[in-house]
């Protein structure tokens, strides 16, 4: 059996994650990860982390395994947080928790854990992993969405690489989140009835606007209502056919953003800064008196303008196809990697909890192209498009447009 370090979060899925570890015969230690201590902006006022390690303490203690605790905050800033301030500056909205565990939990953590003499990193993320031989004798580690469609977390892992699936072990993949907390209860685990997390990783629930002003400053800018006559949107390309291949020219154009002006729509509010919005958010605008929703179209934080548009089936949200840098690209399983030229069907999310989407995915010079079976809704920079064989997430990138 082997040495398996878990990171024990104070949640109850890490916790029945150790316990099953344990059935497993091998010899489990739990690591405990302080990344985070300024409450500036959290809405619950304190450090979550403080609970958590308590939780942690108790659950180790009930299976006699040992607890280590390291403070990973100064890594987590750095790579996270600081990130996260740089793309919202530059009018993008990042996914923390994609970075998270890119750049902490299966790098510095993995690191921390080598330390104690792990075989093995485990988590309580909801997939699964797989081994496939291939002829020349190496390993291809797939990742695997997890068995409970409710809690399928594959898509926070699409960033990882072969050597971190190599190391990562995820016990409650294969289980349902009601058989993880029956399992807790079961054998007496304090997190049983804990709730799970939400907001950041690590962070919390946070007030964004509160939280980003620790290095974004306040600007007021005006607010521009686009109304669904707008020319360009009638004007837009043409949808190919299933059968065609479109153009590069074409691709282009599908996966273009919408660009608009302050002459293309008309004043109708402020704001307090534009980098404080994000793409498809309804929330948060303060401006009443219309029928439907406003929603935010597009913004421009260069001129400080944020453009709206009234109604979840306004044009501006939607859109056919997206585009992703070619250094962007990243295959987690490398032998399904494709060439310049080349396409391929796959399933497609561009955010955690969406619904999977039909899409073909184009390998060109100037990137990979998503073209989607039907225009998507909120189409967001910064953000991941991760794609899909079936179970396996074969691939993601970083959405430029």
């Amino acid at each position: 059996m082997a040495r398996v370090v878990i990171g024990l979060s104070g949640g109850v899925d890490s916790s029945v994650a150790a316990w099953l570890l344990k059935q497993q015969g091998h010899e489990v230690i739990g690591l405990f990860m302080i990344n985070w201590h300024d409450t500036t902006g959290t809405l619950e006022g304190d450090c979550p982390w403080h609970d958590d390690r308590v939780f942690a303490e108790l659950v180790a203690r009930k299976l006699d395994i040992p607890l280590h605790v390291v403070d990973l905050s100064a890594e987590y800033r750095t790579r996270v947080v600081e990130y996260m301030f740089a793309e919202y500056e530059r009018g993008r909205t990042p996914n923390p928790d994609v970075l998270c565990n890119r750049e902490i939990k299966f790098d510095v953590f993995l690191r921390e854990a080598l330390k104690l003499g792990a075989d093995y990193v485990a988590t309580g993320h909801y997939c699964r992993k797989a081994e496939e031989s291939r002829p020349d004798g190496s390993t291809i580690y797939r990742l695997l969405a997890g068995s409970d469609p409710n809690k399928d977390q594959s898509y926070f892992l699409c960033q990882l690489s072969q050597e971190q699936l190599s190391r990562a072990l995820f016990p409650v993949g294969g289980l349902l989140k009601p058989e993880v907390r029956r399992i807790a209860a079961e054998q007496g685990l304090a997190t049983a009835k804990r709730k799970d997390s939400q907001g950041i990783c690590f962070v919390g629930k946070v007030d964004l606007p509160t939280f980003l002003q620790q290095k974004l400053a306040a600007r007021r800018g005006n607010v521009h209502d686009i109304l669904p006559s707008w020319p360009k949107y009638a004007r837009s390309a043409a949808m190919p056919t299933v059968d065609e291949v479109p153009s590069d020219e074409l691709l282009g154009k599908l996966s273009a953003p919408w660009h608009y002006t302050v002459r293309d729509g008309k004043k109708i509010g402020e704001h307090n800064g534009a980098h404080f919005y994000t793409i498809g958010q309804r929330k948060g605008l303060g401006i009443g008196g219309r029928k439907e929703s406003l929603f935010i179209l597009a913004t421009d934080t260069e001129q400080n303008v944020i453009y709206v548009g009234e109604g979840d089936a306004h044009p501006g949200l939607w859109r056919p196809a997206l585009r992703i840098l070619p250094g962007d690209i990243h295959w987690v399983n490398p032998a399904r990697a494709m060439q310049v030229g080349e396409s391929g069907r796959f399933s497609v999310r561009i955010r955690y909890r969406q619904p999977l989407q039909g899409a073909r995915l184009f390998i060109r010079e100037t990137g990979a192209y998503l073209l989607f079976d039907e225009p998507q809704r909120g189409i967001t920079p910064g953000q991941f498009a991760a794609w899909y064989d079936g179970d396996e997430l074969v691939g993601s990138g970083m959405i430029e447009a």
